[in-house]
């Protein structure tokens, strides 16, 4: 397993929006970033900060469903 790197909530919405999520909505600060497909919806919350803390990126990888390589240095 490779190290994470430090990602921006916007760097985070491009690889979430290259594996099929799309932007649906800005409220404050957080991106609304969705995936829709027959099976179901997923929705993941990302914060539009400049540098995304450590557990805040594991959540989204968790709750995105990709590769935690898509986001490794």
């Amino acid at each position: 397993m490779g190290r994470l790197r430090r990602l921006s909530g916007d760097e985070v919405c491009a690889i979430l929006f290259r594996h099929g999520f799309i932007e649906v909505r800005r409220q404050g600060s957080h991106i609304v970033m969705q995936l829709r497909s027959e099976g179901g919806t997923v929705t993941v919350p990302v914060p539009g900060h400049a540098e995304l803390r450590t557990g805040t990126l594991l959540a989204i990888i968790r709750q995105s469903g990709i590769p935690r390589s898509a986001f490794e240095a």
